[in-house]
């Protein structure tokens, strides 16, 4: 049978293919069983019809007869076809079932088997059990008869037995007490007094019983006196100190005293944690704020070999060997202290004060008294004094933390220190400790930001300061392309020189490092494993006003305002200033304009997630401002360009005596020198900045000519020599042609392009060369000579400025002052003077 059930198990498709058909099969089993869906019988009414194919009654013949009187031979036939499809999902019904239940039908036989050998046995046992009950039941009914006459006896003795054992216990009380005294066994000793001291207060009028319940009192008062004295020594640990509270308590001791006691003798302990951190605290410095840069770093870096943000070179790199091995491990050696001793202590003492006085159930005359309201109302005062004490010796000891080389130490610091504190949140819930813990920890972050601030800033100036050494350093191997701004060597002499561009190159990237390095080490108050990281203050303020606001827009603003008091007077500053150090300064602030501090603030606002709830400096704000730094500095640059080719001009015109000078033979030195130095000008400043518009050269602009008296453009072109017997007055026609030619601004502000400043210099130049010559009295040759040299600066200086026209507008009013001041104008020929220039 078992060979056949799994031949068809196996021909079956599993039960679990169709649901829809396991869910009939099971239907139709809880109809044949008479079951509901909740698995409970049902009563049915039993049906009697014979023809009823589902009824225990069904008779085929009946039912047969009855299809073939009814139906006709199709009807049959489809009948026979249903019928036949039925016995088959019956019979494949069957089979699944017996499929699914053959494990089930296996256990049950082995089960029913089981059960048939142990309901043997138990009914062995169950004999067993009834044969000793009975035998039990006859011996208690023996026993209860012999001793019914003697039951009342028996109990009355009993009851005077254990009266006895407790007289016993009362006379035997002293003598215990004494016991427990001797062996220190306090806890004992107040439990067997507080067990007899109802008796002895009820039976105190009996001699006997007053008797003992003095040698008590006196006992108990000697114990008493002992766990005060214990109480006061304050040499024993924090559980013995418990339990002689809890003593002292149950023998009925004041309170309030108590807890004055046990608040003093806690605070000696912790007041002892607290001078062992002050003995720790370094003197406080004597003269002077100390600067944020450590002093052992040394002499400023030169830029060009300038570390960059990470590398251990770097003054912020967490492993520094120029920083000292105490200012790394210092801050959080100290902290850990202060946790590991005092709030330790702290907290143990909160818990076991409250434990003795505020959660412990108040019974008796003590429930009147309302001892834990009193006892928390110390408990905060006590609490509230030390934690004082205690964040003073924290803020000292941070304030001394004045080296920003590893944030990271103090960051931690501060998260162990911000951490511990919440135990005494959870101890005693409505203490300000945690909230005072978050004040330090927020007015340490403010002062780190401060600290950096004050690191760039110095940082900064050292920088600028190396850039002002190698720009005066000595050129190697003469004049350079870069204008002189050289870095200097080693000792050796060996490297190569540094252009300006390189400089500020330099100069940008280490700024920029400097800087992202700095918002790296501030970034570690905010990281997710920092606890306090999640107070509102670093979620915000902290990352807008305090990070972006007060470290990065006031540093960007310092490196403006800085820069720009370089524009100021020498004697202001003490010194001149290098003009290669005001345009570099000038480009420096134009790119922070056009890209940097957009890039940086960038950075700041995705670092630190900076969400502008409150008002900060907007970009644009930041980006005018340095504008305006760069717009100074160039326009600053210029003056002092131009001032100093006017000095050579100046001198060159009060110290030669133009009356009495000899026929110009050449080009005179100082004219050459100021081609020269503007070509030097003009090479430093194409460095760093753009070519910039000119407007179109005519084809004769180096071969111009100036007349003796500048009457007109036209005059100037088309009539280059003076005629004496000219019929209109030159003074007159020169003044006329002032009043309509266009007016040259000679200190405009210069765009930033190299054609512009060269202008601007120029017309400064030559505007000093024209009033230095209407001071001046000519003679024929000095007149003569003026004319060699204002065509040679024709010659070259048409180049370098954006309308060549100014040039020769200027270089006319010069020639025509001087022929004004000539006591003999008598001009040399053009030819001549082409010469002399070309020849020079």
């Amino acid at each position: 049978m078992d060979g056949d059930i799994c031949a068809t198990a196996t021909a079956t498709t599993p039960p679990d293919s169709d649901p829809t058909r396991k869910r009939r099969v099971h239907g139709m089993l809880k109809l044949y069983y008479g079951l509901n869906e909740e698995g409970k019988t049902v009563d049915q009414a039993e049906s009697m019809n014979p023809c009823d194919i589902n009824g225990t009654h069904f008779d085929p013949e009946v039912y047969l007869n009855k299809l073939r009187r009814e139906c006709s031979l199709g009807e049959l036939m489809d009948q026979e076809s249903c019928m036949v499809k039925q016995i088959r999902s019956l019979d494949s019904d069957m089979q699944t079932l017996v499929y699914e239940n053959y494990n089930k039908f296996i256990s049950a036989t082995d089960t029913i088997r089981k059960m048939k050998n142990d309901f043997k046995k138990m009914e062995d046992e169950m004999d067993c059990l009834s044969t000793n009950m009975a035998a039990i039941t006859e011996f208690s009914a023996h026993i209860s008869g012999t001793l019914q006459d003697q039951h009342a006896q028996i109990t009355k003795l009993s009851g005077v037995h254990t009266l006895l054992r407790k007289l016993q216990f009362l006379f035997e009380l002293p003598a215990r007490l004494n016991k427990c005294l001797e062996l220190q066994a306090y806890s004992q000793a107040v439990s067997s007094h507080r067990r007899a001291r109802c008796v002895l207060q009820q039976y105190s009028h009996m001699p006997s019983f007053r008797g003992i319940q003095d040698d008590c009192n006196a006992i108990m008062d000697k114990l008493a006196q002992e766990l005060r004295q214990k109480f006061r020594d304050g040499g024993s640990s924090a559980k013995d100190l418990s339990e002689c509270v809890e003593l002292l308590l149950q023998l009925d001791e004041p309170a309030e005293e108590l807890c004055d006691k046990f608040l003093i003798h806690a605070q000696s302990r912790l007041e002892a944690n607290l001078r062992g951190l002050e003995a720790e605290l370094r003197p406080p410095l004597s003269s002077g704020p100390t600067s944020v840069i450590d002093p052992s770093i040394g002499p400023a870096r030169r830029l060009s070999a300038a570390p960059t943000a990470g590398s251990p070179a770097d003054p912020t790199f967490p492993g520094n060997p120029f920083l000292s091995p105490s200012s790394r491990t210092d801050i959080l050696e100290f902290i850990d202290r202060g946790c590991n001793e005092f709030v330790s202590s702290l907290c143990l003492a909160i818990a076991s004060y409250q434990e003795l006085f505020v959660n412990r159930p108040q019974e008796g005359n003590l429930a009147s008294k309302n001892i834990p309201h009193m006892a928390i109302g110390k408990l905060h005062a006590f609490v509230d004094a030390l934690a004082t004490c205690y964040f003073s010796l924290v803020e000292r000891r941070i304030q001394e933390e004045k080296s920003v080389g590893d944030n990271s130490l103090l960051v931690r610091a501060l998260d162990r220190f911000h951490r511990r504190l919440q135990a005494v949140a959870k101890l005693l819930p409505g203490s300000a400790v945690p909230s005072q813990g978050t004040e330090i920890v927020v007015r340490a972050a403010r002062e780190r930001i401060k600290q950096y601030l004050a690191a760039l800033q110095s940082f900064y100036l050292d920088s600028l300061r190396d850039v002002r050494q190698a720009l005066a350093a000595p050129r190697l191997g003469g004049s350079s392309a870069g204008g002189g701004s050289h870095l200097a060597g080693p000792a050796t002499g060996k490297d190569a020189p540094a252009s300006l561009p390189e400089l500020l190159s330099s100069l940008s990237a280490s700024i920029l490092n400097q800087i992202k390095s700095v918002l790296a080490s501030v970034h570690l108050f905010t990281a997710k494993d920092i606890t306090f990281s999640n107070k509102p203050y670093f979620k915000g303020e902290f990352c807008s006003q305090g990070v972006r606001e007060s470290l990065v827009v006031n540093f960007i603003k310092f490196v403006c305002q800085s820069s720009r008091q370089f524009c100021e007077s020498a004697g202001d500053r003490g010194g001149s200033t290098p003009p290669a150090l005001l345009l570099l300064l000038s480009r420096l602030c134009l790119n922070y304009e056009t890209s940097t501090i957009t890039y940086i603030l960038t950075l700041t606002d995705e670092q630190f997630l900076v969400q502008h709830r409150s008002p900060v400096t907007a970009v644009a704000a930041l980006c005018g401002e340095a504008r305006e730094a760069a717009q100074k500095l160039l326009n600053h640059y210029v003056k002092v360009q131009g001032l100093i080719i006017s000095q050579m001009l100046r001198k060159s015109v009060e110290t030669r005596d133009w009356v009495n000078t000899i026929e110009p033979r050449n080009v005179r030195a100082v004219m050459k020198r100021v081609v020269e130095d503007t070509t030097s000008i003009d090479v430093q400043v194409g460095l760093l900045y753009e070519e910039g518009v000119r407007k179109a050269h005519s084809s004769d602009s180096s071969k111009r000519t100036f007349s003796v008296y500048s009457g007109s453009r036209q005059q100037t072109r088309y009539a280059p020599s003076y005629t004496p017997s000219a019929a209109m007055d030159t003074n007159l026609l020169s003044n006329i042609q002032k009043l309509f030619s266009e007016r040259i601004d000679i200190f405009s502000p210069v765009e930033f392009n190299k054609v512009s400043v060269l202008t601007g210099i120029i017309k400064i130049s030559l505007k000093t060369f024209l009033e230095c010559v209407r001071l001046r009295t000519f003679g024929r040759y000095g007149l003569q000579q003026i004319q060699v040299d204002c065509n040679y600066l024709q010659m070259y200086l048409w180049r370098f400025v954006s309308d060549e026209n100014l040039v020769h507008f200027l270089l006319d009013e010069i020639v025509g002052s001087t022929a004004h001041r000539c006591l003999d104008p008598a001009p040399m020929e053009q030819s001549v003077i082409e010469v002399i220039c070309e020849r020079g």
